[in-house]
């Protein structure tokens, strides 16, 4: 920038909403250099070459305007090195924070808690800074360091994963607006730290929604905008929609850039494209086995199946499985640790959990809907163990703390 356009930049506000800004600009209001900047230090200083001119260089000072009681610029001196190594590029821009009074106030390099804290907070701007530009930097348009170490994107997608399912591309408004949806894969397909990385800046849970872009700069990073509430088994779903920056008013961007509200006319084809990316991530969960089965072009076996009775679904033993088969027809001649351990490892957990998101009041109390007679069978089998080493009166106690038999003080008392 020319020293004119550079004093212009530092104006807050430089800017209207209405301005008609090129195509690629990021900017809509005037006021984030400024506002940034304040919100972290009381001395801003922008220093600026424009090519085959000078470096030249203002600064926003708070404690000078504390004491005049005047809003103007003033030309302190700024590092001598930096100004040198600006002015050995061809063009460029650097903005200095000095006076940090929000992050380092109050605070010591050689207190471990306080570095501690720093860090902490470095390491969240790294996260923020590959999540919000990550198209930049994945393919090289912006390169950022942070201590002098390149940043890497963070691709919320997966796009380079084959068993992330990317779905087709539609445009809303005239054209205007992109809308892709991904599904991303699930964790059997992923390396521990592949995983670890997906899960993004707040977690799986947290991650899953819409990402809204205003020129491929990310403003709204998984949310469902006000069209459902996030669930455990929609985590796969994420959809990206891409808007230009004539929609700011309409999709009622702020000026942090932070918040996304879709106009109420696509709010019915972004709830349609939504339903078909939610149902697709459920089912990643709900016909793995399936998938599985056709695979191997053979029949799967499971360890558990999933029932419905009377409306309520429950979980049994499969019968027909070959380990289960050998302990009923030959129960001497079975491991039996073996076969606990089977159990054990295969409890169908996340399908158990999807279902008891998505209907927890059809699941099934234990023995609930069995045959008259077949819990009080499975009652005294272990009333009559319990009596072997207990009193009467001990092992009825006991049995109040034995599953299921808790749920069913009345049996309990008619022993």
């Amino acid at each position: 920038m020319s020293e004119d356009e550079l004093v212009e930049a530092l104006r807050p506000g430089t800017k209207g909403p209405d301005w008609v800004r090129a195509p690629e600009d990021l900017g809509r209001f005037g006021l984030g250099l400024k506002t940034a900047s304040f919100s972290q230090c009381r001395r801003l200083t922008l220093l600026s070459k424009p090519r085959g001119g000078v470096v030249s260089h203002w600064s926003w000072d708070l404690d000078h305007v504390a004491q005049t009681d005047r809003w103007e610029l003033v030309q302190l001196s700024p590092p001598p090195e930096l100004i040198g190594q600006l002015a050995a590029q061809e063009s460029g821009t650097v903005v200095l924070w000095e006076a940090l009074d929000r992050l380092t106030a109050r605070t010591s390099r050689d207190n471990t808690h306080h570095l501690d804290a720093f860090l902490k907070a470095a390491a969240g701007v790294k996260e923020h800074l590959s999540m919000v530009f990550h198209r930049f930097l994945s393919d090289g348009r912006v390169k950022i360091r942070v201590n002098d170490r390149p940043l890497e994107a963070w691709d919320p997608f997966l796009t380079g994963e084959d068993a992330t399912q990317p779905l087709a591309e539609e445009t809303l408004a005239e054209g205007c607006v992109g809308v892709k949806g991904f599904v991303l894969p699930h964790v059997s397909k992923l390396s521990p730290p592949q995983h670890t990385a997906a899960a993004g800046p707040r977690g799986w849970n947290a991650q899953q929604g819409f990402y809204v872009y205003r020129n491929e700069r990310l403003l709204v990073a998984g949310d469902w905008l006000g069209l459902y509430r996030k669930e455990e088994h929609y985590k796969l779903a994420r959809i990206r929609v891409d808007l230009p920056a004539s929609l700011d008013q309409e999709w009622q961007i702020d000026i942090k850039k932070s918040v996304a509200r879709p106009p109420t006319t696509l709010r019915p084809n972004l709830q349609r494209i939504a339903d078909d990316v939610r149902q697709r991530a459920v089912a990643v969960y709900r016909h793995r086995g399936k998938v599985m089965q056709r695979s191997l072009s053979g029949t799967f076996t499971a360890v558990w199946i999933e029932k419905l009775k009377h409306g309520k679904r429950f979980y049994v033993i499969n019968r027909e499985h070959p380990l289960v088969q050998r302990l009923l027809a030959d129960p001497d001649r079975i491991s039996q640790p073996a076969l606990l351990r089977l159990i054990e490892e295969t409890v169908p957990v996340p399908l158990i959990a999807l279902n008891e998101t998505e209907k927890p009041d059809v699941q099934a109390r234990p023995f609930e809907g069995s045959a008259p007679g077949e819990l009080t069978s499975a009652l005294r089998i272990v009333w009559e163990s319990l009596r072997q080493h207990l009193t009467e009166a001990e092992a009825r106690r006991e049995l109040h703390f034995i599953e299921p038999f808790n749920d069913y003080p009345e049996l309990i008392a008619a022993l």
